[in-house]
């Protein structure tokens, strides 16, 4: 009977296990273009405070967009005007002198990176399209450079994400132990499974598009791909999100994700 005892308790446990719920699936916060979006960080983007706020708060990630100037530097910025100047033609002192409306000038990505390594948020790196397929590389190139001399060449510290297919095969082939995404919008855009043939292990898409095709998602996972969307902002679309199993969601508003998200966020 003891026997028989200890068979009927163990195939119960197994009943129990096979029967209780799963762990709820994480998500983590990308604050876009770092925690721009407050007081402390005077409200402008890409500027080394709205990184700092990133890390002061506590999010998985903040995002930050990077060019190469025409004298071959690393400045961080969304757009490729600054100013009225081209970044991609002008040279990098031209644009240290200007100031930024929260009092900071222009930040070279060696100063964002001395920042960057004050804290344990992921730096969301987006290495932004060039003119040709030459200039890409070499921006390629010069960011492993810049991150080996700041001790931040680490897939635990920094990922990459790019428009430019080109640019994310680079990475794909340099940096292949790093999360690299190819961002997308419906402008351009590549299946999860093209992506994949490509050797890139990731996909950061407009929020439309998963939308449009919501199984993307759960087949980027079946590939062994991360799985990132962009730029979710209302409530309403940052719980479909959620519901569709996204790893990653990046936010202008990181805090009303956080306050959604509850025990579910991937801190």
């Amino acid at each position: 009977m003891k026997k028989s005892f200890l068979i009927t308790m163990t195939l119960a446990a197994m009943l129990f296990a096979g029967c209780a719920e799963k762990p709820a699936h994480k998500v983590a916060i990308t604050a876009h273009r770092g925690f721009w979006n407050c007081e402390e960080a005077g409200y402008m983007e890409n500027s080394i405070a709205s990184l700092a706020q990133a890390q002061a708060n506590g999010f998985w990630g903040s995002e930050c967009d990077v060019h190469i100037t025409g004298d071959d530097c690393l400045l961080v910025n969304h757009n490729q005007d600054l100013g009225g100047f081209d970044i991609h033609t002008t040279p990098i002192d031209v644009f240290l002198k200007m100031e930024h409306k929260n009092g900071e000038h222009p930040s070279t990505v060696d100063q964002y990176l001395d920042q960057a390594a004050k804290g344990t948020t992921m730096l969301v790196y987006e290495i932004k399209p060039h003119e040709s397929e030459e200039k890409e590389n070499l921006l390629v190139d010069k960011t492993i450079e810049t991150l080996k001399a700041h001790d931040m060449y680490d897939p635990a510290k920094v990922m990459f994400i790019s428009f430019s297919f080109n640019i994310c095969k680079r990475v794909a082939e340099k940096c292949p132990e790093f999360t690299n995404q190819f961002l997308a919008d419906e402008a351009f855009y590549l299946t999860p499974d093209e992506v994949h043939e490509a050797g890139i292990n990731g996909i950061d898409y407009e929020y439309h598009m998963f939308y449009e095709h919501p199984d993307w998602v759960a087949r980027a996972h079946e590939l062994g791909m991360s799985v990132n969307v962009w730029t979710v902002n209302k409530l309403e679309d940052m719980q479909k999100m959620i519901d569709l199993g996204v790893d990653c969601i990046t936010t202008n508003e990181p805090l009303r994700l956080r306050e959604l998200l509850g025990e579910r966020e991937l801190r």
